[in-house]
């Protein structure tokens, strides 16, 4: 359990009353010091990690729905 392996911690989980990890709730929050003049909080963590990011599908409507006459 190291603060980059569940990274990134998003404010929610740093923000509960409980704090389970070994190392300190700031450096969850923060674990580079660069990390604290411009800090993303993410709003979740990845879904399917690498997968996920490199096999994107669109739910949209296919343009044709979109056309006028």
């Amino acid at each position: 359990d190291n603060p980059l392996k569940h990274a990134p911690h998003t404010a929610a989980s740093l923000m509960t009353t409980e704090w389970t990890h070994p190392y300190a709730r700031e450096l969850g929050a923060y674990p580079l010091a660069a990390l604290k003049q411009a800090k993303y909080w993410s709003p979740i963590g990845r879904v399917d990690n690498v997968y996920g990011d490199r096999n994107l599908f669109c739910s949209c409507l296919p343009v044709e729905a979109y056309a006028t006459n």
